[in-house]
């Protein structure tokens, strides 16, 4: 249900990822899924560029600096700030996600900016990216509109650029006065660009035989619950894929998380994931970095959660291998994907749990219409190509201290 987006050669950096967006076509969403990226002929500016390129930077943020105050949502905050360095990812990236860990106790609230550099040395203004709370009594959480002042334009949680060389983030924690800070422990910057199409399909590799024990959960059960916060049912995937993998970890949320949600009402976690990961801005629950911010929290010391790129589905065996099941975000037209709950869907996001012994895709598809349909097995060469057309390979990684990220072998972790 929603935006749409080219291959380009991708930078990765776990504190903001850009993107590059071009006109591209998007199939009529049949699942209701809030994050979809279909891209054409014109995708990518430079469609000529052959080769993936992604550059995942981690960035600790410190040197906290006092700003000035702000008046929102009836408050006075006091405000602190942290600028990154510059970096540069060694091409001219046209997109950027950043993602983060923190917390933000009371009224209290973060925003991300970014800005970026040509190689001529040319800036462009700040943009933001989110203004983002743990939770949504006070502070709206929300992404940070199109600003188009300058060549460059956030689509949702994707900036989008002609093509820069750098970038710098920044982050404002705000609080109100004799209350206590935000913290934020960690900031990622995806940066990508990406040929125009997804390339040879993938051999098997090192997860063949492997199947992770993902719980399996049903977005469609969820159905009519809470318009304010998407409506559940095929609005739900990607806060349903991601309670499927704290579930796998032993992180959901307690009763005291969801005593809100009626008594009796099946996998009340989701319900709670949904209202968590609600983008007000955007009106859905299918912003990426809300969802891993949302993740973060919960996964303990040792555990991240970020949003990256990952070449084919080969990185994806190897997280599987270590015991991470990644999410994916996929788009497809009819007769695209065999044996999938929904016919069609510009955006929709499930988890990879294992592979067969010849490769194919074992998945949770949260579209089915209840747990027991929930597990399903995609022929590979289908699913990598709607995959790595619709998104770039664009995948939530979260993982816990018991459960490192093996070596990446593509910068995109």
């Amino acid at each position: 249900m929603r935006r749409s987006f080219p291959v380009p050669v991708v930078s990765l950096s776990l504190a903001l990822v850009a993107c590059l967006a071009a006109g591209l076509a998007v199939v009529a969403d049949r699942s209701g899924n809030d994050h979809a990226r279909r891209h054409g002929s014109e995708a990518v500016a430079a469609a000529a560029v052959s080769e993936r390129q992604v550059h995942l930077q981690r960035l600790t943020p410190q040197t906290w600096k006092p700003t000035a105050t702000e008046r929102r949502y009836g408050r006075s905050y006091l405000g602190t700030r942290w600028k990154s360095p510059w970096v540069s990812p060694g091409f001219d990236y046209t997109e950027l996600i950043a993602s983060w860990s923190a917390r933000t106790p009371g009224s209290s609230w973060i925003e991300v900016e970014v800005r970026g550099r040509t190689a001529g040395g040319a800036r462009t203004s700040w943009d933001s990216l989110a203004r983002w709370a743990a939770k949504d009594k006070v502070v709206k959480r929300r992404s940070g509109g199109a600003q188009t002042d300058d060549g460059t334009r956030l689509a949702t949680d994707t900036w989008k650029t002609p093509g820069l060389a750098a970038y710098r983030i920044r982050v404002t924690l705000r609080r109100e006065a004799g209350r206590k800070a935000p913290r934020v422990d960690l900031a990622t910057v995806l940066t990508s660009r990406l040929p125009a199409t997804p390339g040879a399909v993938s051999a098997p590799g090192v997860a063949r035989g492997v199947e992770l024990a993902v719980p399996r959960y049903s977005q469609m059960i969820h159905t009519g619950h809470y318009p304010q916060w998407g409506n559940g049912g095929e609005a739900w995937c990607s806060p349903t894929s991601t309670s499927m993998v704290l579930g796998y970890y032993g992180r959901l949320p307690g009763p005291g998380g969801y005593a809100w949600v009626p008594a009796g009402h099946p996998d009340p976690w989701v319900d709670a994931a949904a209202r968590l990961t609600y983008d007000h801005a955007y009106e859905g629950t299918g912003n990426w970095p809300f969802n891993t911010a949302y993740a973060a929290r919960r996964l303990g010391a040792g555990g991240e959660a970020f949003v990256t790129r990952l070449r084919d589905l080969t990185d994806a065996e190897l997280l599987v291998r270590s015991g991470i099941p990644p999410v994916i975000s996929i788009a497809f037209a009819r007769g695209e994907l065999s044996g999938a709950p929904i016919s069609a869907s510009n955006g929709h996001l499930l988890v990879i749990v294992g592979f067969t012994a010849t490769g194919d895709v074992i998945v949770n598809d949260p579209a089915a219409a209840n747990a027991d349909g929930v597990r399903r097995v995609y022929p590979r060469a289908q699913l990598e190509r709607v995959w790595l057309q619709a998104s770039g390979g664009t995948a939530y990684v979260i993982h816990d201290a018991a459960h490192p990220l093996p070596a990446a072998p593509g910068g995109n972790w």
